[in-house]
């Protein structure tokens, strides 16, 4: 879990998180695990797991694709068009600690 969405991960994965505080090029550890599965040995976590933690290290921060909101009501110059960027934090998973 990352900020307030959770992912599924492996070693070298490479994901698009919420923007997080720190610069780029920074290792941290990510310690709100919920579910850890390596083959047959499946733990789950109540709410987190407190043996198991990743590290990550922060590629970049960018922004996603644009998102389109377009409201239409049947009316005289009565439609909107907003968009969108949401920031990112680029994260490429390096380790896996059990």
């Amino acid at each position: 879990q990352v900020g307030s969405k959770q992912y599924k991960v492996s070693e070298g994965d490479v994901i698009d998180a919420n923007r997080l505080n720190d610069e780029a090029g920074k290792d941290i550890t990510l310690d709100k695990v919920l579910l850890f599965a390596n083959g047959a040995d499946v733990r789950i976590g109540q709410p987190y797991l407190t043996d198991v933690k990743i590290t990550a290290r922060i590629v970049e921060h960018d922004k996603g694709e644009k998102l389109i909101a377009f409201k239409y009501r049947k009316r005289k110059n009565s439609a909107s068009k907003i968009g969108h960027r949401q920031k990112q934090t680029v994260l490429n998973i390096t380790k896996i600690a059990v």
